[in-house]
């Protein structure tokens, strides 16, 4: 069977995109990690499908598949990528584009004249239960409004997080600055956390004034990318709640940077999203040849 995709990007958080409502495809998470692999495959750091939605109050179904085959919640940059996919490939000419996610959850994408886009993420859920977080027995302490969540990383060293889902769950590390070691010891370690039981994306911030930070995202499933906006989203959230930034924020990440707005409520976010390649592949040759290795 061969399928159709296009290769995208959101500074630099790459993306396999494929048109499921012309193109019907059943993804599995054997076929999602083939497709992913940056060896065997096409590689991405994760899948998008554009699907046809049955909410009444939608335009399309919009689903995420991480490199590692698990389907997840949301993708910022993602977000960006599907319409302007849309868009270009001529499935609506709508704008915004109103997509359904997770839990029937629904966001706004608008694609603006210089081919930027502007994605409502919706409300950050604050609570425990949403991530899912077990804080049985740990300390915290109060920052502002925001509650920092102490954790043991080793005998030496206790780290501090902030948890929140938007509606991807991420736990929030602010640091003096972005230590190559100190995240890729604490990203697998927090991910993987038996207290996070469906595991946790990982953002480690650096405020640089009230306006402006730099970031770096362990993601669930995908390891460390070179931007996050779900990542970015949460960053500025928790910045916010803790004194120590101003709305709008700009984020910088290793692959560019986002402008994130949060007025109390809904989060929202802007940035590009670029077309790479369009492509074809075999999917019947990919899966047995990864499954020899």
């Amino acid at each position: 069977m061969k399928l159709n995709f296009t290769k995208m990007h959101g500074i630099g958080n790459d993306f396999i995109v494929i048109n499921g409502i012309e193109q019907p495809v059943v993804m599995t998470t054997e076929l999602a990690k083939a497709m992913a692999d940056r060896n065997f495959g096409i590689g991405a750091d994760q899948i998008l499908l554009v699907e046809k939605t049955n909410n009444k109050n939608a335009d399309f179904r919009y689903r995420i598949f991480n490199a590692n085959g698990s389907e997840v919640e949301h993708c910022g940059n993602g977000a960006r990528c599907f319409v302007r996919f849309i868009h270009k490939h001529k499935l609506s000419n709508k704008n915004p584009i109103i997509a359904e996610i997770s839990k029937n959850i629904l966001i706004s994408l608008y694609e603006n004249n210089d081919n930027s886009v502007i994605v409502n993420m919706g409300s950050p859920d604050l609570s425990l239960k949403s991530i899912p977080f077990n804080n049985s027995g740990l300390q915290s302490k109060i920052q502002s409004q925001e509650i920092l969540w102490e954790l043991e990383l080793d005998s030496d060293t206790n780290i501090y997080f902030s948890v929140l889902s938007i509606p991807n769950p991420h736990a929030v590390i602010c640091v003096e600055k972005l230590d190559d070691d100190f995240v890729k010891k604490v990203g697998p370690f927090l991910e993987s956390n038996e207290r996070f039981s469906q595991g946790i994306n990982v953002g480690f911030m650096q405020i640089i004034d009230r306006k402006n930070i730099s970031i770096r995202v362990y993601e669930r499933g995908s390891g460390e990318t070179l931007s996050c906006g779900t990542g970015a989203c949460a960053a500025v959230v928790s910045g916010i709640r803790r004194g120590l930034l101003d709305s709008p924020v700009q984020v910088h990440t290793r692959g560019g940077t986002l402008l994130i707005f949060w007025d109390g409520e809904n989060v929202q976010m802007q940035g590009s999203a670029e077309f790479v390649f369009d492509g074809t592949i075999d999917i019947m040759k990919i899966i047995p040849l990864k499954n020899k290795y």
